[in-house]
Parts: C-alpha cells; structure tokens; sequence
C-alpha cells in the first residue's frame, strides 16, 4: 500500500505527508523532482522530510523509475575558483530535487566528455550540465535532443541544447571602456584558449571597445594562453612589460589570470595601478582581498549554477518541451587595481 511505505526509517510517506499537510501524492511529485508543485509547497515537504527521519529507498526507485538521481556536472578544470561556486549552485537546487550530483573533471577533453556522456546513455545518470568548451559541445550537437543536457557559462546558441551565461562581448567592452575612462590608450590583453567560444567573444568586445574610440588594437599586447592558473598570468604580463611602448593597462579574462598579472608585474618593478591598471572577470571571492583589490566584471556565479540546474530539471520534466537560453546579468566592480 503506498501509504504505508516506508523509507527505511523514521516516518512512512504517509506520515511525512501528515507532517507536511499534504497528499502522498504530493510527497512523491516532490521526492521524485516533478516540476509541477508549488515552491512553498516543495519547501514543507522537504521540510517535513528532513525533520523526521524519513529516506528514500533510493535503490526501489530506481528500479521502479529507471532514474538514477543523478546529474553529472562537466567541468574542464575543478582547480579553478570559479567554477567551484558554479557547482556550489548547481548542487544546491539538485538536492533540493531529491538528485545527487557527480562532478566530472573532463580536462576539456572531447574523449573523457563522451565517456560521461555514455552514463546518459546507458542511464546511469539522468541529466548533464556542460561546462566544458563550445568545441567539445560542438562534436556532441548530433546528439543534442537524444540526450538531456545543457550548457552552461560556456555555450554556443547553434548546438541547440538550453544553456545559462552572460553577454561575454558586452562585458569586456565594459571592462576595456573602464580603463579607457582613466585614460589609458595602450591596453593589453591576457585571454584564454580561443578554442572557448567565451575567449572569441571577449576578445571581439576588448577590440571592438578599442576601436570604437579611435585606437587600432596592437598585436602584440594580445597574448593566448593554455592555462587560467596565477603563473600563466604572471609569465604574460613579464612578457608585455619588455616592449619599449609597453602597455599602461591589462584586462586579463579570469581573475586567475589576472592576479596572476599583478604578481608579474611586482617581480618586473611595476606598481599596481600606477605604472600598470588590471582589470579581471568573475569576481571570485580572492578578488577583493589581494592588494591592491582588483577591479574586475562580475559574473552571477551561484545563479549560474542554479539556472543551470533548473533548466536540466525542465527539460527532465519534459523531454519535448522547448527549453529557452538564459543570459544573466554582469556588473563591474571598481576597486583599487584600476
């Protein structure tokens, strides 16, 4: 009898669903992440469910559902601080679902993606979130409405799948404006890879920026490199600071990178802002407690995650539905370093 089940201790469903002032029908909408409940009312019942002692006879489910609960979350470096509050998001509505996350450190590696990829496909895993590069999404487009997934922070609108990011063009047009402001004419730029479609954007918004004020962008303060680590910054900044006209500012596109740069800077005998200006992108939390504190773009990194989440949850919830692309807000926050 479903209302006597029970899920292995504490209260059966039957009596969370007294606790919660609900149906057990309720219950089971939210204990098995159907989207068609009110939030307050998924707040008492998970409320009601972590108050008494019930759990979930996850294996039972499973069984019964053939879900697994499980959502992979595709990352290609968990080194990196700023996808560890993008996870932190991402975990916290899945939870909330009733779903565990398994985090997957792919390395931007097109194999190792399609192999987590396979757990969706022999249905280990119910859903993924995509972090990895637009490339590596790009060779998985084929399969895009077969298997649920999304992307999220990177993403490129053709492949066709839901993603969560921000207008990376806008933001570093703003970031180079800022400095541009100050008065600064020579500007560098630290990017990453350019085989992330972010990295494009971000590049097109810095000369775009450059040009629309009348200054032709030198390519030789444009530097690419392999790695978003404090040392790859640094290394680039020794390298700008050997040209006799070298530049009075840098706008690095991580924050990494960009401390990384001030640190660079210090080893050369450059002082930060007033022989060289730094802005970087995040916001990460280290961002204002180095010194000088850094200005820099911030991204939504929690609602990124989150957005992200729940748009897997969505297209969960309803294989056929279309699922619409979401772009957050950015903001740049002035401090010390420019």
């Amino acid at each position: 009898m479903p209302g006597s089940a029970r899920g292995g201790e504490g209260l059966s469903i039957a009596g969370v669903a007294q606790r919660a002032g609900v149906s057990v029908a309720t219950v089971s909408r939210v204990l098995n992440g159907h989207s068609n409940v009110r939030p307050e009312t998924r707040d008492k019942v998970l409320t009601a469910v972590a108050t008494s002692g019930y759990r979930v006879n996850e294996l039972a489910r499973n069984l019964r559902t053939a879900e697994s609960r499980l959502l992979l979350t595709m990352v290609p470096d968990v080194g990196n601080p700023f996808y560890a509050e993008v996870i932190r998001g991402i975990d916290f509505v899945a939870r909330q679902h009733g779903y565990f996350m398994l985090l997957c450190d792919t390395g931007a590696d097109p194999g190792r993606e399609r192999s987590y990829f396979d757990l969706l496909r022999r249905r280990r895993a119910d859903g993924a979130i995509c972090l990895d590069p637009a490339t590596v999404q790009q060779a998985l487009a084929e399969e895009s409405n077969a298997l649920p997934w999304v992307a999220c922070c990177e993403f490129d609108s053709s492949v066709g799948v839901p993603y969560v990011g921000i207008d990376n063009y806008r933001a570093a047009g703003d970031a180079v404006r800022h400095l541009l402001a100050r008065g600064h004419r020579r500007v560098a730029l630290i990017n990453s890879d350019d085989h992330y479609l972010y990295a494009q954007q971000r590049q097109q918004g810095y000369m775009d920026a450059l040009r629309d004020a009348g200054i032709a962008p030198d390519e030789r303060w444009r530097i690419n490199v392999n790695s978003l680590d404090y040392e790859a910054g640094a290394s680039a900044a020794a390298l700008l600071m050997t040209y006799a006209d070298a530049p009075t500012a840098v706008f690095a596109v991580s924050d990494t990178l960009a401390i990384g740069v001030m640190s660079g800077l210090r080893r050369v005998g450059k002082r930060v802002p007033h022989d060289v200006a730094v802005v970087g992108f995040d916001d990460i939390s280290l961002a204002a407690q180095i010194d000088p504190p850094l200005t820099t773009i911030a991204q939504p990194m929690r609602e990124l995650g989150e957005t992200a989440a729940r748009l897997l949850l969505q297209r969960l919830a309803n294989r056929n539905e279309n699922v619409p692309g979401v772009l957050l807000p950015h903001r740049l926050v002035v401090r010390q370093s420019a």
